[in-house]
């Protein structure tokens, strides 16, 4: 038998779970301001080499398992198409020249790192996080494994460490956020590109470049920067010799995927807020009709 007494204190009780939960949620789902400045990448595919000196950089960086440098001269793995996994944050693909092109197109393949990210809103523990100076970071000690994250990407690039039996982990590039943010170095792949495809920078100026070259080469270029509005915006802006859906880019619309969930979740959760109050509320009163009987004397009626 539940007193009164007991009732009130567990419709409190369920009453703060369920204003903690939706909490957690408005605090998950809000957006920072984004900085003027903030910084991006643009790769230019049609000076990359295909050398993979950025997924050896990369790996190093993360503390990943690599091979020495040299070992990434081996060319046979980009016979097949790759896409980034816990193992590989980045990885390159190789598509065949254009009629009249001296040689193929390699295309890096990594987070984009979007200005307003759906797997940032996908996740309900603010595991990752959209930095106001261009990175969309990951804090495993708050992921709870849930993987929406992978679910939201619109460009499926999340990977999770399914074999990690006891930490696993949800892996993608980060945009090296440790170097850029805190010791104000470029990204790792960057800085070991050789033919400088990768340059490192403020987004605003990052456009400005792009569209020079793309106005002085006009031959060279499809005229489209790629992540200037796909999805709201990336961090990481593309140059391409053809249309980018056939270097597995997909077409996108220019608002992001989070515009439209965000309502959704917050309907939601706000709906369930009725729901999640009930069921803690039943869940204790069970827990406490399990007790067994009332001792000889005890108050029925408090």
């Amino acid at each position: 038998m539940v007193t009164r007494r007991e009732f009130l204190k567990i419709t409190g009780t369920a009453a703060g779970t369920a204003a903690a939960a939706l909490a957690g949620v408005e605090t998950a789902q809000a957006r920072p301001a984004l900085d003027p400045d903030r910084v991006g990448v643009l790769c230019d595919f049609t000076l990359c080499v295909g050398c993979r000196r950025c997924e050896w950089a990369c790996s190093d960086a993360n503390g990943l398992a690599h091979g020495p440098l040299e070992s990434y001269d081996d060319k046979s793995v980009l016979a097949a198409m790759r896409r980034p996994s816990e193992k590989a944050l980045t990885v390159i693909n190789r598509y065949p020249a254009l009629e009249g092109q001296p040689k193929p197109l390699d295309v890096k393949v990594n987070c984009l790192h979007c200005e307003h990210p759906a797997c940032v809103s996908a996740c309900p523990v603010s595991a990752l996080q959209k930095n106001p100076l261009g990175p969309v970071t990951y804090d495993a000690s708050r992921c709870i494994g849930c993987r929406y994250c992978m679910v939201a990407c619109p460009f499926q690039i999340p990977a999770y460490e399914y074999r990690n039996a006891t930490t696993p982990r949800v892996m993608k590039c980060t945009l090296c956020s440790e170097r850029t943010l805190k010791d104000h170095l470029p990204p790792a792949c960057v800085q070991i590109c050789p033919q400088e495809a990768l340059l490192y920078g403020a987004r605003d100026a990052l456009l400005s470049v792009a569209h020079d070259r793309i106005r002085t080469h006009p031959g060279r270029y499809v005229d489209h920067v790629y992540g200037e509005h796909e999805v709201g915006g990336t961090s990481w802006l593309y140059l391409c010799d053809r249309g980018f859906q056939d270097v597995q880019l997909p077409a996108v619309a220019d608002s992001s995927p989070a515009e439209v969930t965000e309502h959704i979740q917050h309907g939601i959760f706000r709906g369930f807020s009725g729901p999640l109050m009930i069921f803690a509320l039943v869940s204790v009163i069970m827990k406490s009709a399990g007790k067994g009987p009332q001792k000889p004397g005890e108050d029925h009626h408090e």
